[in-house]
């Protein structure tokens, strides 16, 4: 009758063991689905006025957008975050600069390690002041 409690600890702690196997799984999936998915894409263009690497533990890539409607009128600021190395060294000599800047939605990432907004620049190209 001692071998009861025992088995029936055992059982219970494969059993937790189990679900918390079972929520990380779930977790790294849905992790995964929302970084590989895109919800949509497209284009924005404006000045590259602000763009850093921060955060307490994940270090994120940020910046900041300044998209002008009209001349006089306050811009419209939007914010996204860069994933690649590569394209964030590029947009750090680009500060100031008017450019065109390709992105990706992703929506529902847990978390903030991979970047403080849903919106990853993915690509830009600086437009002339010529064309402006």
């Amino acid at each position: 009758m001692n071998d009861q409690p025992a088995s029936r600890g055992r059982r219970l702690a494969r059993m937790a063991l189990a679900l918390a196997v079972l929520v990380v799984l779930i977790v790294a999936a849905w992790t995964w689905l929302t970084l590989s998915w895109a919800y949509s894409e497209g284009e924005r263009a404006g000045v590259l006025q602000k763009f850093s690497r921060k955060g307490w533990i994940c270090k994120t890539y940020e910046g900041e957008l300044a998209q002008y409607v009209v001349g006089g009128v306050a811009p419209l600021i939007w914010y996204f975050s860069v994933r690649d190395q590569g394209v964030a060294e590029q947009l750090f000599k680009a500060v100031g600069q008017n450019l065109q800047l390709h992105y990706t939605e992703h929506r529902g990432i847990p978390g903030s390690c991979f970047g403080d907004t849903p919106y990853f620049a993915e690509s830009f190209v600086i437009i002339p002041a010529a064309t402006r």
